[in-house]
């Protein structure tokens, strides 16, 4: 039930590949083995409108908000933080501001319907 939400200024499109930045972080959160791999969700939303301390709009930037269920040791979500900066700063270093938090969901309020 992983979601990787990479939100991101709307410039990056001219520097990056932003599908296949995409793919790779999608491929870390596979290779993990924290999680069964059908359920892993990735997506990238493009922001239009933000602002950066006294910089305004003026710095780009690229942040992972990644969301799972309660479980996981400390451990695993800073090796997986770890894991997915690596690939941000291996791939996205052009851009001032790269930021991941990784944060547990509650299972007891998490509803899901597959059909």
């Amino acid at each position: 039930m992983p979601n990787l939400v990479m939100e991101y200024s709307n410039r990056v499109d001219e520097r990056l590949n932003v599908q296949g930045l995409l793919a790779e972080l999608h491929q870390v959160t596979l290779d993990s083995g924290l999680f069964d791999r059908c359920a892993v969700k990735s997506r990238a939303l493009r922001c239009h409108h933000w602002l950066i301390g006294d910089f305004a709009d003026n710095e780009d930037f690229v942040h992972i908000s990644f969301e799972l269920l309660s479980g996981r040791s400390e451990e695993q979500k800073r090796d997986l933080s770890r894991r997915l900066m690596d690939v941000l700063r291996d791939k996205a270093s052009q851009v001032k501001s790269l930021t991941v938090n990784v944060r547990d969901m509650d299972k007891s309020s998490f509803q899901k319907i597959m059909n």
